[in-house]
């Protein structure tokens, strides 16, 4: 695993340095940087967020992070989203009653959940499709999220951009999108470098595929 390179787009968002510790602790090498050839040249790209969806987005056009997720994608290159950088994936985000376009992968937008409490924080379990190939032996794990806003459903049809998505779902006051692999994109909406020894496991089923 040591030879594969991994770049952490840098886009003014957070979590940046504890996505590349934990990569670290796998042996692998992680770059956080917004160089746009690193970005598309790299094994494996990793699109982190924290914050509202808008502000993430516009980081994100900032250093052309959406062209560089277009392009990997189009070249069937690995992209893993991580929380906003998961929900960014989808048409448009909700956010305070504002209306913010995504990257547009998927169709369909993040909303506010429904749930007595929120943010949703802590420790979650998922309902893990049996088609998954990161969460191989993590099944009966639980992750660990930050959010108030999400995917509730991913509906794709085959002829679209990529094969029908693998979802995985978690409920908190209601069923959301957890977690998607979709051909070279993989996404999840807990913080998988946040997660102890299954976000790290999670994270070497990732790399094992690139």
């Amino acid at each position: 695993m040591a030879t594969k390179k991994i770049s952490i787009l840098d886009y003014g968002s957070g979590n940046l340095r504890s996505a590349q510790k934990a990569f670290q602790q796998l042996g692998v090498s992680a770059e956080i940087t917004s160089d746009y050839e690193d970005s598309l040249n790299s094994d494996g790209f990793v699109l982190p967020g924290v914050g509202a969806f808008g502000s993430c987005m516009s980081g994100i056009n900032a250093v052309r992070g959406n062209e560089i997720v277009d392009k990997r994608l189009a070249g069937n290159r690995k992209v893993l989203g991580i929380c906003v950088g998961m929900q960014v994936m989808f048409e448009k985000g909700f956010e305070n009653e504002n209306v913010s376009p995504g990257l547009g992968q998927w169709p369909g937008s993040v909303e506010l959940l429904e749930a007595q409490i929120v943010p949703h924080m802590g420790w979650n379990y998922l309902e893990v499709n049996p088609e998954t190939q990161i969460f191989k032996g993590l099944e009966d794990q639980s992750f660990y999220f930050v959010h108030s806003y999400a995917a509730k459903e991913l509906e794709m049809n085959t002829h679209e951009k990529f094969l029908k998505p693998i979802v995985h779902y978690a409920t908190h006051g209601e069923k959301f999108v957890a977690s998607v692999e979709n051909g070279p994109l993989t996404a999840t909406q807990f913080h998988p470098e946040k997660s102890g020894d299954a976000g790290l496991q999670l994270l070497k089923n990732w790399v094992a595929t690139l």
